[in-house]
């Protein structure tokens, strides 16, 4: 009984030691890849996420987001406030443990 106990507890940690291996070298190999000249598919990628962020920037919000994404955020917003109450809902609510 204790014997297949430890076998478990093996196969358990094996399979979550090389999950975490693998993660670690695909994380490894995006950083190394920094180093070298970029694909021109991913410099391409790279390069509208930089635009798209200095764009969010400076409007403040969505980019090209026209008044009907507007109309329809203060629809699910009202909704929400009738549902759940009172409160400013594009904030993370805080928490006090006493």
């Amino acid at each position: 009984m204790t014997l297949r106990q430890v076998l478990q507890l093996s196969s358990l940690f094996h399979s979550a030691v090389s999950i975490h291996v693998r993660r670690n070298i695909g994380l490894s190999a995006i950083v190394f890849n920094k180093t070298k000249e970029l694909d021109p598919v991913q410099k391409l990628f790279l390069d509208k996420i930089r635009e798209y962020n200095t764009k969010s920037k400076q409007a403040g919000g969505p980019v090209d987001a026209g008044p009907d994404f507007q109309k329809d955020m203060n629809e699910s917003l009202a909704r929400l406030q009738r549902a759940y109450g009172e409160g400013d809902l594009t904030k993370f609510p805080e928490f006090k443990f006493e």
